[in-house]
């Protein structure tokens, strides 16, 4: 599955740089999550590191973008071997 932020994003710059796929960049008015890079920190952390940073909480999974920790996993390894 892949994170998604909410609209009650507060723009505070914690998140971007906590993700260790460059998947948080700056959207039209708040942060968003590129779904193709986001791995909930599968392979790198225990924990999605954005989740863990954010002050306001908004930072939940996108139903839209759901996977298994295998597809997630997978996605990793893409993504880290080219």
């Amino acid at each position: 599955m892949a994170l998604n932020i909410s609209s009650a994003c507060i723009n505070c710059d914690i998140c971007e740089p906590e993700c260790p796929n460059e998947a948080i960049y700056m959207g039209v008015s708040i942060y968003e999550i590129d779904p193709n890079k986001c791995t909930e920190c599968v392979g790198h952390f225990d924990v999605p590191q954005c989740q863990e940073v954010c002050p306001v909480e908004c930072i939940a999974v996108d139903p839209q973008h759901t996977e298994s920790q295998e597809a997630l996993l997978l996605k990793y390894k893409n993504l880290t071997t080219g």
